[in-house]
């Protein structure tokens, strides 16, 4: 392998320094420049991150967060309803008295059971 003092056909450092460092300032000026457009100018199309905001009245901003504020609930209300509609009901709606339950437990018990009926 050979290093660049070795090699004639390799530009030396300092040469390349030097450009570097050219560049550098002609980046730096590009850079400085007023970047902004006059106020006065015409900005044509602009991305909606890039337009200038315009502030709203007061009155727009509490209806917009008053339709928001509806939108949530409407939306946790649907959600609460979509939740409690998979539930399946209690048992001991289903089975009125205590009779019946310990039936219903006893059958239950049989069903899930490993032993053998012959």
């Amino acid at each position: 392998m050979t290093t660049p003092e070795e090699d004639p056909e390799l530009p030396g450092l300092e040469d390349a320094l030097t450009r570097a460092r050219a560049a550098h300032k002609k980046m730096a000026a590009a850079l400085d420049e007023d970047q902004e457009p006059e106020s006065d100018e015409d900005l044509g199309w602009q991305p909606v991150w890039k337009r200038p905001r315009t502030p709203k009245p007061k009155a727009a901003k509490k209806l917009e967060l008053h339709t928001q504020r509806r939108r949530l609930q409407d939306a946790g209300k649907r959600r609460l309803t979509a939740g409690e509609s998979r539930r399946p009901r209690p048992r001991q709606s289903r089975i009125g008295n205590a009779a019946a339950r310990r039936d219903a437990r006893a059958l239950s018990r049989v069903r899930h059971s490993t032993a053998w009926l012959w």
